[in-house]
C-alpha cells in the first residue's frame, strides 16, 4: 500500500511539495483555503532566477528548480520564455561592480557575458542608451506567467502525479498523522505545512520562536501601446544591492553608499526595479519591501511613482500605460537563511520562509527536504 501526504497550501512551496512526494511514491492530497492559489505566488513576476543565487548549492537548487520549470510547462504547453536576464549600468559605480560580477560568475562557469552599449542597442532597442556604459547579460533565467503557473502545475500534478486537490477547505488542526478541516479528519502518514504568509495560524508557537518576518511588495503591471518585445528581462543598478550573490562584489559597498546619499527614498522603501515580459506582451515592473508584521492594506501610489520614476531611467518606457498594481506578502527569514524547515510534531513538517525566491528555489528546496524525512 502507498504511503500517504498531505500538503496544507497550494502555493508554489505546496505545489513543489507535491510533486517531491507524488515523485517519491507517495499518495499526496493538496489542501487550500481559496478556491484558487491567490497569494504570492501569483503576485511577482514570475521570474526563475538562477542568477540572483550564489555558487554552490543554492545555485544548483536554482537551476535544477529551472529544469523542473521547463519540463511542466512542456507538459502541459504552459508558455514560458528563456529570456536570461540583463543588469544594466549607468554609473561608474554600476559598472565597476558589474565586471567585478563578470569575473566572479565567469570562474564559477555561469552562462553569462558583459555587453557594451552599443550591442545592447542592436539586442534591446527599449534599454535607455544615455549614458548607457554596458551590461551583465545571463542567459540562465526563464519567465513564466504567475497568474497561470500555478494552475498549471496544479492540472501537471493531477494528471501525471495523481495528486488530489481540496479547496476551499480550511485547516484548523494539524497533529502527527492527520489534519482537522471543518468537521472532517483526514489521515496521512506524512503531514506538509507550507502556508506561506499564513504561517502563524498553525503551530504560532513556532512562527513567535523563529528569525522571520513578512514583507510586502508593490508592484505593476504595464502595456506597451505596440506590444513590442524588450526580449530580455532588464533590472537597473538599484538591483544589485538586492540579490545575495551580488554581495561578494567588492565595490558593492561604494554604489550603496552613492545611492543612499543620492536617493535615500529607495533604500527606505527597499525598491529595486527589474522588468519582466508575458506571452500577452504585458510588462511586470516592480518593486518594493516594506518588513514587519502586520501591513496597511493599501498601495502606495508615492512608491509607485519612484519605481516607475526609476524604470524611466533606463527603459524608453515613457508611453508604457499602467493596466494594474497590486501588492503582495510573503515570510522571509532574518538569519540569512533561504528557508525554514522544522518538524514540530512528529512527521509533521513545517517548510516556508523562501522570501522572494519561491519562484526560483522551490521544486528544489522541496525536494531537498522531501527526500530528507521519508
Amino acid at each position: 500500500m502507498k504511503k500517504s501526504a498531505i500538503v496544507v497550501g497550494a502555493g508554489i512551496v505546496g505545489l513543489a511539495t507535491a510533486k517531491a512526494l507524488s515523485n517519491n511514491g507517495f499518495s499526496v492530497t493538496v489542501i487550500d483555503k481559496t478556491q484558487r492559489a491567490v497569494g504570492a505566488s501569483i503576485r511577482n513576476f514570475g521570474m526563475v532566477w538562477p542568477v540572483g543565487q550564489p555558487a554552490g548549492e543554492l545555485y544548483r537548487l536554482a537551476k535544477k528548480s529551472a529544469q523542473v520549470w521547463k519540463d511542466i510547462c512542456d507538459g502541459t504547453g504552459m508558455w514560458f520564455n528563456q529570456s536570461g536576464s540583463l543588469h544594466v549600468a549607468y554609473s561608474k559605480e554600476e559598472w565597476v561592480v558589474l565586471n567585478e560580477l563578470f569575473a566572479q560568475f565567469e570562474a564559477e562557469g555561469r552562462p553569462i557575458s558583459l555587453l557594451t552599449a552599443s550591442q545592447i542597442a542592436i539586442k534591446y532597442p527599449l534599454v535607455k542608451q544615455n549614458n548607457l556604459m554596458g551590461g551583465l547579460f545571463s542567459s540562465d533565467e526563464l519567465i513564466v506567467d504567475p497568474r497561470i503557473a500555478v494552475e498549471h502545475v496544479s492540472d501537471n500534478l493531477t494528471t501525471f502525479g495523481g495528486v488530489q486537490f481540496l479547496w476551499n477547505q480550511t485547516v484548523t488542526e494539524v497533529g502527527s498523522g492527520y489534519i482537522k478541516t471543518g468537521n472532517k479528519v483526514l489521515k496521512a502518514d506524512k503531514i506538509f505545512v507550507c502556508s506561506g504568509q499564513d504561517i502563524e495560524t498553525l503551530f504560532p508557537e513556532v512562527f513567535i520562536s523563529l528569525p522571520i518576518v513578512k514583507c510586502k511588495l508593490q508592484m505593476m503591471r504595464m502595456q506597451l501601446p505596440s506590444n513590442r518585445a524588450i526580449g530580455t528581462s532588464v533590472c537597473g543598478g538599484l538591483s544589485l544591492l538586492h540579490y545575495t550573490s551580488f554581495k561578494t562584489a567588492p565595490s558593492l559597498h561604494l554604489l550603496h553608499d552613492k545611492i543612499l546619499t543620492e536617493m535615500p527614498a529607495y533604500i527606505k522603501h527597499g525598491i529595486h526595479v527589474m522588468v519582466s515580459q508575458h506571452e500577452l506582451g504585458e510588462l511586470t515592473v516592480g518593486d518594493s519591501h516594506e518588513y514587519g508584521y502586520t501591513f496597511d492594506p493599501f498601495d502606495q501610489h508615492y512608491i509607485n511613482e519612484l519605481i516607475i520614476n526609476y524604470l524611466n531611467s533606463f527603459m524608453n518606457a515613457s508611453n508604457w500605460v499602467v493596466n494594474t498594481t497590486w501588492n503582495g506578502v510573503y515570510p522571509k527569514m532574518t538569519d540569512g537563511s533561504s528557508w525554514f524547515f522544522n518538524e514540530p510534531v512528529n512527521d509533521v513538517y513545517l517548510l516556508n520562509g523562501l522570501g522572494g525566491a519561491g519562484m526560483t528555489l522551490s521544486f528544489g528546496v522541496a525536494e531537498k527536504m522531501v527526500n530528507e524525512v521519508i
